[in-house]
């Protein structure tokens, strides 16, 4: 073994040590319609996806998506700037402006290139960015390279970030929050958020991966849910591989905003666009988060039920009203083993452990789906109900 490689393995070991080793899991089937697959050999249903609205295999957006490869191939052979922008490209960014009540929408690859674009063209030296303690790390990622001050305030403390506004800048401040956050699963206060944005002349960009589809009375995310629109958040990114069941990401507002990251943006201008069957698929999805408002509810009605019933148990969840529901376990091996029990029960769950999360905070992060029945989260519950006597959930 070379000194590179006992170098690298070194750093592996420890990372076993310590109950951080991250494991692949091989999905080699999965019955179209609902959360049920074989992973590793093993027969299970899995509360553990981010297609919250159960569209990733909808018969419409298939559909699309096959019609749309026939058309148009299977890729798009260049980045937007050059040959690759096809017309389902422009009719999804149309399509999703308008459902997200922005001037303009601009398709990206992924989440994380929508949020690095963001913070690398609107902010710059001599600039500051604030960023909640638990955003993502793609936020917390494009913030650092935006070369701009970085500075990060307490989870969902608007206070806190008042406190950062009041000092004094001769720069522009972009503040960045998470709408929805992923391993907690609770909702940035959006409001207060944006009322201190305002006083302060400060711009607001609201990460809103895990909100879009699912909150406010549209689906729109957790901007309407708040009540706000475009003015007060003028950057919102929304990506489309949760609820939208498809795949990329984009970044909705004004018609200056987007032209400026046209213009820009590194990572939309240097990397090939989106294969526009994706696209295609994209645009059935909407319709059908349009149309489909049930599954908006049944997703939501199976939270409120678990809650209800872990509560009984008295199982400790975090407050969060979305399909993010986290077991709170503390250590890295309570976490594995309590993952790997309900995975000999048919059940995948995973444990999420440090530097995903802070540590100590270790935990199960359960999902739901419209895909999911009433009897899958009995099911659920009844093992969680096994664990809980057995004293692993304590």
């Amino acid at each position: 073994m070379t000194s590179f490689d006992a170098q690298l393995e070194s750093g592996l070991a420890a990372q076993e040590a310590a109950h951080r080793y991250r494991r692949r899991r091989i999905v080699d089937a999965r019955n179209a319609g609902t959360q049920r697959v074989r992973v590793d050999g093993r027969e299970c249903l899995a509360f553990c996806s981010n297609d919250y609205l159960g569209l990733s295999d909808h018969p419409r957006v298939t559909e699309a998506f096959i019609a749309a490869a026939r058309t148009w191939g299977v890729g798009s052979g260049a980045s937007h700037l050059v040959s690759g922008h096809c017309r389902e490209h422009h009719a999804l960014e149309e399509e999703l402006a308008a459902f997200v009540q922005r001037s303009r929408a601009l398709l990206f690859s992924t989440g994380y290139m929508a949020n690095l674009a963001v913070a690398q063209t609107l902010v710059a030296r001599g600039d500051r960015v604030f960023e909640d303690r638990l955003n993502h790390a793609s936020l917390l990622d494009a913030g650092l390279a935006s070369g701009a001050r970085f500075a990060r305030f307490r989870h969902a403390d608007a206070e806190a970030l008042r406190a950062r506004l009041a000092c004094p800048t001769d720069g522009q401040t972009l503040v960045a929050t998470d709408g929805v956050f992923s391993m907690d699963g609770d909702v940035a206060p959006l409001r207060e958020l944006a009322a201190a944005c305002r006083d302060h002349a400060a711009w607001l960009f609201v990460d809103d991966a895990h909100g879009f589809g699912v909150l406010g009375e549209h689906g729109r995310g957790s901007c309407e849910a708040a009540g706000l629109g475009q003015n007060d958040v003028p950057v919102l990114m929304c990506t489309l591989g949760k609820a939208g069941g498809t795949f990329g990401a984009f970044v909705a507002g004004s018609q200056a905003l987007i032209e400026t990251l046209v213009q820009h943006a590194r990572t939309y201008i240097y990397t090939t666009a989106l294969p526009p069957a994706v696209a295609a698929a994209t645009r059935a999805a909407i319709q059908v988060i349009g149309e489909e408002d049930w599954r908006r509810r049944q997703v939501l009605e199976h939270v409120a039920r678990f809650r209800g019933e872990a509560a009984r148990m008295d199982i400790r969840l975090l407050p969060s009203p979305t399909p993010i529901q986290p077991i709170l376990l503390g250590s890295e091996s309570a976490a594995l083993a309590a993952s790997d029990a309900l995975l000999a029960a048919g059940l995948w769950v995973p444990a999420i452990r440090p530097p995903t999360v802070p540590a100590g905070s270790s935990r199960l992060r359960i999902t739901f789906s419209a895909a999911h029945a009433r009897d899958d989260v009995d099911r659920l519950l009844e093992a969680l109900a096994s664990l809980v006597r057995e004293g692993r959930l304590a």
